[in-house]
């Protein structure tokens, strides 16, 4: 049964794909956006939402997620994961393979699926392996993964170190056409180390890992793209080096495209100092040199789209030493008011939403991104002068371990729909 027609009244209408942004009604039939316009009628039997004051956009995609599930649930379910997204103005996300057992196979595939169609919340994309175990010994049947349902491959925290499975991984995703996710690091020269290597990694006593283990591995990787014409996608980049390297390669035409996280444009190393270990995360926070370059990558089009790399951890790897901590943060529900803190004259509220929209639809081909009529009805409206506290408590992700735990954030999502249905509601528009 199709869900009741919906009349968004009175917002503001940011659509990056189309161009929109202006005062306008956006009416919702059978799933799908029917129409917009100004001061529509109400469809017969239609629910009004009074939306003034509010951003309409089109729901936001995350690129890059754990959910956990299967295999340690007590971090992070699908459905908590899936809730914790709706939340944040998410209406998918695609999750990544490091689960237990991995992603290397149909089999998990189709339980992710299922389980992501009980929880009946967001759209969940998974990514496939591109090695068995995540081991980078051998590659998966990438055929086979996308056939089950799979929109990507990656060993996600674990980089392909060899150059010679990574040229084969390359030419298997090309002939699959799909697109491989590489987390850039060069292990050796990472070192085990537990943060950036510099002065605050001098000053905080801790070993830490140099920039050049990620620039390395990207600048391999893109030789190995250029000689198989594979589509290939940098996850978190987070030094300015590894963005010069992106942006070449685009410039050289070929199929790249790169990601960056809310706090790796929001943060520096210089936050591990205080050795909370909710800092402590894949790849390193870096300088403020390099948090320049990501928001200099992010405004001209170099860096594609802004993924949270949600990463759930509880108190057993967190509440630990600095140097024995888990890597990782929690993000979809603080991305948003982390995105919005980078609006300014010279990158505009819709150029920030197309990174959360229109942009990683884009990577991926992923169906959504847009509100032209048509569409599917996945829609976030926000509240971009809402002042909120992040508390532990009223997450809604089954981790905490945020570095933003008690901090004011400004701009939240409010009401968040899949395919015309309303998932989440803060403020009970929806009557």
């Amino acid at each position: 049964m199709s869900p009741r027609p919906v009349h968004l009244r009175g917002g503001r209408l940011v659509d990056p794909a189309t161009g929109v942004d202006a005062e306008l009604d956006l009416i919702i039939s059978d799933g799908r956006v029917s129409a917009i316009g100004r001061s529509l009628a109400t469809p017969d039997g239609g629910m009004p939402v009074d939306c003034r004051g509010l951003v309409v956009a089109p729901g936001f995609i995350d690129l890059h997620a754990h959910v956990r599930e299967p295999g340690d649930e007590r971090k992070e379910t699908i459905a908590s994961g899936a809730l914790a997204a709706a939340a944040g103005g998410f209406t998918a996300i695609c999750c990544m393979p490091n689960t237990s057992p991995p992603n290397d196979s149909r089999e998990v595939t189709e339980l992710i699926l299922a389980r992501s169609k009980a929880a009946g919340l967001v759209r969940v994309y998974p990514i496939g392996a591109i090695s068995q175990g995540l081991r980078g010994v051998s590659l998966t049947d990438f055929r086979d993964l996308k056939s089950a349902g799979v929109v990507a491959v990656s060993d996600d925290g674990r980089p392909v170190m060899n150059a010679l499975l990574m040229r084969r991984a390359l030419e298997s995703a090309r002939r699959c056409e799909l697109t491989l996710i590489q987390h850039a690091e060069d292990t050796n020269l990472s070192d085990g180390g537990a943060m950036n290597e510099g002065a605050s990694s001098v000053k905080a006593g801790l070993h830490g890992q140099p920039q050049e283990a990620e620039d390395i591995m990207v600048a391999r990787d893109l030789i190995l793209v250029e000689l198989t014409g594979a589509r290939y996608h940098l996850a978190h980049a987070s030094t300015a080096r590894s963005v010069a390297l992106i942006r070449a390669a685009k410039a050289k035409g070929l199929h790249v495209t790169c990601e960056v996280t809310p706090h790796h444009l929001t943060l520096t190393d210089e936050a591990c100092l205080s050795l909370d270990t909710s800092t402590k995360m894949y790849p390193p926070l870096r300088t403020a040199a390099d948090v320049s370059a990501l928001r200099a990558g992010l405004m001209d089009g170099t860096v594609d789209a802004i993924a949270t790399d949600h990463a759930p951890h509880g108190p057993a790897e967190k509440d630990v030493e600095f140097s024995c901590a888990a890597f990782g943060m929690i993000g979809l529900e603080t991305a948003l008011p982390l995105a919005l803190s980078l609006v300014n004259d010279d990158f505009p509220l819709v150029q920030v939403l197309e990174r959360l929209t229109a942009g990683p639809a884009r990577v991926l081909g992923l169906p959504g991104g847009s509100l032209r009529p048509g569409a599917s009805a996945d829609v976030v409206c926000l509240d971009l002068e809402e002042k909120w506290q992040v508390s532990a408590g009223a997450l809604h992700s089954k981790s905490a371990n945020s570095a933003f735990i008690g901090q004011t954030m400004t701009g939240r999502a409010v009401l968040t729909m899949v395919a015309g249905t309303i998932i989440y509601d803060l403020k009970g528009l929806a009557q």
